[in-house]
């Protein structure tokens, strides 16, 4: 099976570059996650690196993970994976950049969400559609608020719909919206962060991060917790699965 990540050390060394490598859609399933995880956690005592830039091959960010693993069965060890991974994204050492192109849905999203800079295309689509399947969104749940503002990221949590990269940047999810992702955040490593120490960047970085972390690390804890103990005891949760993997409508008795 080929790997799902391409990993490479872009500007002499100093920029770790991750692209999710399974177009179009992206999945982040276990093997994207266990991928993801892996790579950053080898390379975080690197003291050359200055920041990591996440982008994805395709037209396309992620579409979400995968419905399957949200099964009653197997959802709690797909959950502490990506949980797992987002909790290595916020407390990584050095800024985290991500280019976003297309649809950052779901998953994708909880994701790109737990990086420091998003650079986005005006017509990305950016959304947590979790409520259309009749679940949640538990990273989100944490992340967004703190991104976006209480109410901004209830309207998406709880509506479903996306906004474009345009929206984004209005709303305080998106920092830069250009229409080659990639290269903006690129432009802004080569700008503002190659000529930085590295060892310094590590300290600022903790620095300015370090009450955030413990916030949503913390929240997360306890939503996974609601998640997996609550919501998946309910007939609707696992319909609602259920109903898109048949591709069928849901049909819901608010139980």
């Amino acid at each position: 099976m080929t790997s799902p990540l391409k990993i490479w050390l872009d500007r002499d060394g100093k920029l770790l570059r991750l692209r999710l490598d399974r177009p179009k859609a992206n999945i982040v399933d276990g093997p994207m996650i266990a991928g993801l995880e892996t790579a950053l956690s080898e390379h975080a005592g690197n003291r050359n690196i200055a920041a990591v830039l996440l982008d994805a091959s395709g037209p396309h960010f992620s579409f979400g993970a995968s419905v399957e693993e949200h099964l009653p069965d197997v959802c709690a060890g797909m959950l502490q994976s990506l949980h797992s991974l987002i909790k290595t994204m916020l407390q990584y050492p050095v800024p985290l950049l991500v280019a976003i192109k297309g649809q950052c849905l779901g998953g994708g999203l909880e994701v790109a969400a737990a990086g420091q800079l998003l650079f986005a295309a005006p017509d990305a689509g950016l959304g947590q559609p979790e409520m259309m399947l009749g679940v949640f969104a538990p990273a989100a749940s944490c992340l967004l608020p703190e991104r976006m503002g209480q109410s901004r990221a209830e309207d998406l949590l709880y509506s479903g719909r996306s906004l474009t990269g345009e929206q984004a940047r209005a709303s305080g999810l998106v920092d830069i919206v250009a229409d080659d992702p990639e290269a903006a955040a690129l432009e802004y490593f080569d700008n503002h962060l190659a000529g930085k120490s590295a060892s310094s960047l590590r300290f600022a970085v903790k620095a300015a991060r370090a009450a955030y972390v413990a916030r949503v690390v913390a929240r997360l804890d306890e939503v996974e917790k609601l998640y997996l103990e609550e919501l998946m005891s309910t007939r609707d949760a696992v319909e609602g699965l259920e109903a898109f993997i048949a591709k069928r409508p849901a049909k819901w008795e608010n139980r």
